[in-house]
């Protein structure tokens, strides 16, 4: 596999944001993909994304194999809620690797988790998805969502050669559509795509970054579609 840059590169927090200002909408209310409930808040906040790459999804979604439907897991994720997460996988790490150094700890840390100052789930900008059938089926992709290189021995990582030819199949199916549709895969985890981030900003050439961290106003006001 090439080298992958990883979300904590100084590249990466280097990018400058000239957030747009763009709302955040609903998944759930929109035609296109379907939604499943594993990473449910109460507030529901896992189904919200900014528009534009809302919209992006919808031209992904045209784009699949006749019968395969995107199925999102979750989108935007509050910076406490990341920071909750980053810190725990940097413990777990931790207890197993004692010796390491800070810098290395943050480094093996974000192979899985952003940290929270860039996350591009905090900018409403990511969406973790797999794919299903028509009827809801989830499709073999070689790990479940959200598996930790530890846990899935490194079949997590998108180019991943340890997976079977259905898996492998079914990420080209997932890829193609979303590269095609704007949004950039983070090459350690085959499920996490985003558009208008800091990472999509660097891997893309953009100037800039067109989404930062969500504020509460954009957070607890989802657009409507439709209204």
């Amino acid at each position: 596999m090439p080298p992958i840059i990883l979300m904590n590169d100084p590249a990466v927090a280097g990018v400058p944001v000239r957030d747009c200002g763009e709302p955040l909408v609903d998944l759930r209310e929109l035609p296109f993909v379907d939604v499943d409930s594993r990473q449910a808040d109460p507030e529901g906040a896992y189904a919200l994304i900014r528009e534009g790459v809302a919209w992006r999804l919808a031209r992904a979604a045209r784009l699949l194999p006749d019968g395969l439907r995107l199925l999102v897991t979750e989108g935007y994720r509050p910076l406490a809620l990341q920071s909750t997460y980053f810190e725990a996988y940097a413990a777990e790490l931790r207890r197993a690797n004692p010796d390491w150094p800070e810098d290395r700890l943050r480094t093996q840390t974000s192979r899985s988790l952003s940290p929270p100052e860039i996350g591009p789930h905090v900018a409403g900008a990511a969406v973790d998805l797999t794919l299903c059938t028509a009827s809801g089926e989830e499709l073999d992709l070689g790990t479940r969502v959200d598996a930790s290189p530890e846990e899935s021995a490194g079949a997590c990582y998108t180019d991943a050669p340890d997976i079977s030819d259905e898996a492998r199949r079914n990420r080209r199916f997932l890829s193609a559509a979303l590269s095609t549709a704007g949004l950039v895969n983070y090459p350690t985890e085959w499920w996490h795509w985003s558009y208008g981030d800091r990472y999509w900003a660097l891997m893309t050439g953009a100037p800039a970054a067109c989404y930062g961290p969500v504020d509460e106003t954009l957070a607890h006001r989802p657009a409507r579609h439709g209204s």
